[in-house]
């Protein structure tokens, strides 16, 4: 193992929270259980850093291995990046293929060394026959960057990928030219969707959060119902608008379902208006050029914080379709113009 490949495997374990050490390791089945079982983990981290560099160094791990672990690590700290939406589309009439795993994982990594002199492609297959895809780019006269990776995530016979914002961003058209080819589509493109919580992403994508989410039972009569907001109604308020708050809550479970939400962090909103106004006079009703603003709504759970809104009084029943449409359109960010 060389010093490249040595200080890549130490910088990968030290990104590791001690507590989830033996879990990562014991996923990167690349140092045997006897050997793990006679580290002592109760030591200081740089020392235990050290024995395990050592241990890896025994067994000549190699560039492929060390990269494997980061993914592993990735995957428990999917978070941590930030994951846009790529979409797929098959030519009109086109046939439906089987798909081969084998096959789009030569093919996918054929195309990128075609391309590129030095590029360095790992592989891990993951749940729901998903594959995780690491591509640490390199020049034709660099070798690959290994601190500056591109992440995709795969689902096999669907037409949605998820790929880790990269600062590499001309490697963007080559990454999508190859996973078009490789899963036998015909064209791609970037969504406007973005967030740091992979599986809400997917969960949204796939539609399955209705059903993955779900926690009530439909049975319930909507009285008994809980729509998860912790609103404490003061006891002293005796003159309270029953039908009212309950128009409310049915709107809202038919907007948002009897569910927890799906996890998301930000809606942006891009406006390009014109001034309209009933006086059609002043400055701004002169203007010829159209209005524009940026608006960001931010929250540690942006869906469930909407979901709250008008049960707790802050805003009207029912919400504006452009923060409920969301999940449906499958995109948070917008650009608003005049029709």
């Amino acid at each position: 193992m060389d010093e490249t490949v040595a200080e890549f495997v130490k910088r990968t374990i030290l990104k590791i929270p001690m507590a989830e050490m033996m879990t990562i390791l014991q996923a990167w089945d690349f140092l045997s259980e006897n050997r793990l079982q006679n580290i002592n983990f109760r030591k200081r981290k740089e020392s235990l850093v050290h024995d395990l560099v050592l241990l890896c160094e025994e067994k000549h791990a190699s560039v492929n291995d060390a990269a494997l672990l980061d993914i592993i690590y990735t995957q428990f700290h999917r978070h941590q990046k930030v994951w846009d939406v790529f979409q797929m589309t098959k030519e009109p009439g086109g046939d439906i293929d089987l798909f081969d795993m084998k096959q789009f994982k030569s093919s996918f990594k054929k195309i990128l060394q075609r391309a590129l002199k030095n590029v360095l492609v790992t592989f891990r297959d993951a749940e729901e026959n998903a594959v995780w895809i690491r591509i640490a780019w390199g020049t034709q006269y660099r070798k690959p960057n290994q601190y500056k990776p591109t992440y995709v995530v795969y689902y096999p016979q669907t037409p949605y990928a998820f790929i880790s914002s990269s600062q590499l961003r001309s490697s963007i058209p080559l990454l999508g030219q190859a996973l078009t080819i490789a899963s036998k589509h015909h064209r791609i493109v970037k969504t406007d969707f973005r967030s740091r919580y992979l599986d809400s992403l997917k969960a949204i994508v796939f539609e399955q959060y209705n059903q993955t989410f779900e926690t009530h039972n439909a049975t319930t009569p909507l009285q008994e119902r809980s729509l998860g907001l912790d609103i404490n109604m003061d006891s002293r308020i005796i003159h309270e608008n029953r039908i009212e708050k309950d128009r409310v809550q049915r709107i809202t479970q038919e907007i948002f379902g009897d569910y927890p939400q799906p996890r998301l962090e930000f809606a942006q909103y891009k406006l390009e208006t014109k001034f309209k106004s009933d006086l059609n006079t002043g400055i701004l009703a002169e203007r010829k050029e159209p209005l524009r603003c940026l608006v960001k709504f931010s929250s540690p759970n942006l869906l469930e914080a909407l979901k709250s809104l008008a049960p707790a009084g802050i805003a009207d029943a029912p919400l504006s379709p452009l923060l409920t449409c969301i999940p449906k359109k499958r995109m948070n960010y917008f650009k608003i113009k005049d029709k």
